[in-house]
């Protein structure tokens, strides 16, 4: 039986791979190696899928930085393959432990597979590192894995061989299918009613949520000015709809938090709550009545979901859904979110043109397509 090692660090590679490491068990002697780039966002999702690693590099502590993680995952993964001896190593996007672990890999000669292959901005700037990441993971692997046909094109152009890129949607579409059927007769009030008081009233069963906007962001590039502008614009919208509920789960990261934390945290219908586990965060998005992010995977879950993004962005890699006008971008100025999101919440025709479920990225089917294509690789 062929041996494949299954490589991820944070959560949103977690989301997007662990059903698949189950999958490829079915054909293939599986082995997963968590680099823990994430430690305790990545920790959650391994406990709702129910998967647990075969290796833990366990790198992170908070005075890493990008340097360090990367040498890091590289002397790691170098040791696990040494170890383990696959015959393909899978890694996902674009992350510092997927660029690490592949360049691992091509150290020792091993095959690399490419999952969410060809995604593209030619920004080297935006997203940062990201950008880079991924287009040096291509010229390192043998096997692209891409989401869509516009990532399959991207791959062309940079003259990958067609016989070696795979359209298979986009693996985050299973996982969100099958949290959402999982805990489709969950209340999610009870996992997440302590950190929204609005939910906790005393018939919170059976009366109506009111309009909530969820609020995600993270990005480096916009570290300063740009969660600035973002915070700025969100105060404003909270300020000018009292009404409306403005939920935003803040990352750990202190260049995120503090900013975040001085502008909004005195404000009344502003709700600042620790990360979510995978669940809860899912049912927050499916109640939700819009979203800002700057997160490329939410993109991918709220266009399966129909909600409407304002992504928070001078650029993004998942055109696909800006085409089917469901999402816009909206950079970091403060006063283009505002204006975006005002007309969302004032136009409800403009809201239902966007409001709309689509499986441009992927039907649910995606791991089993990866699965058949790497049985009839080998």
């Amino acid at each position: 039986m062929k041996k494949i090692l299954v490589v991820f660090g944070t959560r949103p590679e977690a989301i997007k791979m662990a059903v698949l490491a189950k999958e490829l068990s079915q054909s293939f002697s599986t082995k997963i190696c968590v680099t823990g780039q994430h430690r305790e966002m990545l920790d959650q999702v391994l406990d709702v899928f129910e998967v647990k690693p075969d290796y833990d590099l366990n790198i992170m502590n908070s005075k890493n930085d990008l340097c360090d993680i990367t040498g890091l995952i590289l002397n790691g993964v170098r040791d696990v393959l040494k170890d383990f001896k696959p015959d393909f190593v899978l890694v996902h996007g674009d992350t510092t432990t997927a660029l690490s672990a592949a360049t691992a890999a091509f150290y020792q000669q091993i095959p690399v597979a490419h999952i969410e292959a060809g995604l593209r901005t030619y920004n080297l700037n935006s997203p940062f590192p990201e950008e880079f990441n991924r287009r040096v993971i291509s010229l390192i692997s043998t096997y692209h894995f891409a989401p869509t046909n516009l990532a399959k094109k991207n791959l062309l152009k940079e003259l990958k061989l067609e016989d070696n890129i795979y359209v298979t949607g986009n693996t985050v579409v299973d996982s969100l299918q099958k949290i959402v059927e999982k805990y489709k007769n969950v209340n999610f009030k009870d996992r997440i009613v302590r950190k929204l008081s609005f939910l906790n009233s005393k018939n919170s069963k059976n009366s109506k949520i009111p309009k909530i906007i969820l609020v995600t962001g993270h990005r480096r590039e916009s570290f300063g000015k740009g969660f600035k502008g973002i915070c700025h614009a969100l105060k404003e919208i909270a300020l000018n709809y009292p009404d409306i509920k403005v939920v935003y789960p803040v990352h750990l990261n202190p260049n995120v938090s503090v900013v975040v934390n001085d502008i909004l945290s005195k404000i009344d219908n502003v709700y600042l709550i620790p990360p979510l586990d995978y669940v809860s965060f899912v049912k927050l998005m499916n109640i939700s009545y819009l979203i800002l992010t700057d997160s490329g995977g939410i993109q991918e879950e709220a266009t399966s979901l129909g909600k409407p993004v304002l992504v928070m962005r001078d650029t993004t890699e998942r055109p696909e859904a800006i085409e089917f006008g469901v999402i816009k971008l909206v950079g970091t100025n403060k006063e283009s979110i505002v204006s975006e999101a005002t007309t969302l919440l004032e136009d409800e025709n403009k809201y239902l043109s966007m409001a709309k479920s689509s499986n441009i990225y992927g039907d649910g089917h995606s791991n089993v397509r990866i699965r058949k294509i790497l049985e009839k690789i080998v």
